[in-house]
């Protein structure tokens, strides 16, 4: 038997988790797969769902054919809940502050991979990577962990 290596800890925002769990769009499913395998752990925060329920009321989404139950159900049955840590300095600051959470439960677990679409949230990206937080947009983020793939396939 392999041994289980310690899952990669995933923060994505509102708009990845509609992508994968309410739009089913093909493009978020190198995310579903990563977090479904095991190789990677969905954290978020109350507020992060409350942000959710909120989203999933919007008028302009009555148009698309999903169950939002169903979205929070997944939500549920996927997600590892975490209470975000004691507010504190932090050196990322993002211009929307709605966003802000995911920077900084993203910063909070370290060694943690953010995905977002949003470009407030992107142009944090290089001042982040320092701080142990990659944020990327999925697309980007799908190549790279399939490289990844390729390369321990390769050996190397």
């Amino acid at each position: 038997m392999l041994a289980r290596l310690s899952s990669t800890p995933l923060v994505l925002d509102t708009n990845v988790v509609l992508d994968w769990l309410a739009f089913r769009d093909a493009s978020s499913h190198p995310v579903s797969e990563a977090i479904r395998s095991g190789r990677c752990r969905w954290h978020a925060t109350a507020a992060m769902r409350l942000e959710l329920e909120r989203v999933l009321t919007y008028k302009n989404l009555s148009r698309v054919n999903f169950e939002p139950a169903m979205v929070l159900s997944n939500w549920d049955a996927w997600v590892t809940p975490i209470e975000p840590a004691a507010p504190s300095p932090n050196p990322l600051r993002c211009t929307d502050p709605d966003d802000q959470k995911f920077i900084d439960l993203g910063l909070q677990l370290g060694g943690c991979t953010l995905l977002s679409r949003d470009r407030a949230v992107l142009k944090l990206a290089r001042r982040a990577r320092p701080l142990g937080l990659t944020i990327a947009a999925p697309q980007s983020w799908a190549i790279s962990l399939a490289g990844q793939r390729l390369e321990q396939m390769d050996g190397g």
